[in-house]
């Protein structure tokens, strides 16, 4: 399969992000291309990038961006840019913890290379201070590549550990985009169906509009037509009625956030399919890199659910479709509890049944 790069890092040091334009998809495809970190942020937060693997991509590029031209000679107030930049990309949305999770890793990265440069003798080396700077923003510009790169590994052996579930003319239903463009490439929920189109099964695949912004209608069905697999899209309120006709099989879907217990945050209408799949005994699994997992979470309660525009309900695309004035209530995601999950799968293989022993030995570092 020729897979989607949806971001990736071009040329060296002096280069820049370019990572597909999803707000304009499926009409077109464009390359943003950024060069400083208010791009990435603006990125994040307009969904220009999105999908939880793919946002924390972008900001640990976005820190590189942020600091490359830093002119300080002193390897500590570079590590104050560092921890500013964090800051900032940090605030573009809340939910999703790839983004925090890539962000304290670059943190890290930043101060392991300074405490390795400080031990020597000269102290900062041959180049002197400069030097030992510029060697600071070479390390954090190799590990933004390895975290795209590790996130691309990631979602193939999600692929491998989902791909015995997708047999033979068989029906999935999957919700919002959890496909290359969600990811570095391949995806998450996505992947074990690309898995099973490379081993030549057929299948059909039911993709969600995904209201209000239709990731589902305009992403999904885009980059699984784009891949040769026979997909179909229903609005949201359809779900119940194919099932019910039993042309649903399997439910797959992505995560954002996924809390110690197993609680899943997700693209907001996960947590009714969830119920539909029960209501009709259809097994609903959910498939998430192990970067997804936030074991300080106790459960899906104390995960922060973002809250967008009443815009995007009133004219998300730029037809008033509702009263200029009523009220709307818009979260992002919502969260479906673990009881409802038949399984998660991850890099590290499959968690089922899902509870917090479970998740706690595969997750565990």
């Amino acid at each position: 399969m020729n897979a989607l790069r949806t971001i990736e890092w071009v040329g060296d040091l002096d280069g820049h992000v370019a990572l597909i334009d999803q707000t304009l998809l499926p009409e077109r495809l464009e390359i943003l291309r950024c060069a400083d970190v208010e791009c990435i942020w603006e990125a994040i937060r307009n969904l220009r990038v999105r999908g939880a693997p793919a946002i924390g991509i972008a900001a640990a590029m976005g820190v590189v961006l942020a600091v490359r031209a830093a002119p300080e000679d002193d390897p500590q107030r570079l590590i104050m840019r560092i921890d500013e930049a964090c800051d900032y990309l940090a605030t573009a949305r809340p939910t999703a913890v790839n983004l925090f999770w890539a962000l304290e890793r670059m943190k890290r990265c930043a101060r392991g290379a300074a405490a390795e440069l400080a031990t020597p003798s000269p102290p900062w080396g041959e180049g002197g201070a400069r030097g030992s700077v510029n060697q600071i923003k070479l390390a954090l510009l190799n590990e933004a590549k390895a975290i795209r790169d590790e996130d691309a590994a990631m979602c193939r052996a999600i692929g491998r550990a989902g791909l015995h579930l997708i047999r033979e003319g068989i029906g999935v239903l999957t919700h919002c985009n959890a496909g290359g463009l969600a990811t570095a490439e391949y995806g998450t929920a996505l992947a074990p169906l690309y898995a099973a189109h490379e081993a030549g099964r057929h299948f059909r695949v039911f993709a969600t509009e995904t209201r209000p912004l239709l990731q589902g209608s305009r992403l999904t069905a885009w980059e699984l037509q784009r891949a040769d697999i026979d997909v179909t899209v229903i609005c949201d309120s359809m779900a119940a009625q194919v099932m019910r006709a039993s042309k649903v099989n399997l439910v797959i879907v992505g995560a954002d956030r996924i809390a110690a217990n197993g609680d899943v945050a997700n693209k907001i209408g996960t947590y009714g399919l969830a119920v539909l799949a029960k209501a009709h005994a259809i097994p609903f699994y959910v498939a998430a890199p192990s970067s997804t997992f936030d074991l300080s979470i106790a459960d899906g309660s104390q995960i922060p659910i973002e809250q967008r525009s009443a815009e995007e309900i009133r004219r998300g695309f730029g037809r008033l479709t509702a009263p200029e004035d009523v009220a709307c209530y818009s979260p992002a995601f919502d969260v479906t509890p673990a009881e409802l999950v038949t399984g998660i799968f991850t890099d590290r293989g499959l968690i089922a049944p899902v509870t917090r022993a479970a998740i706690a030995d595969a997750i565990r570092p």
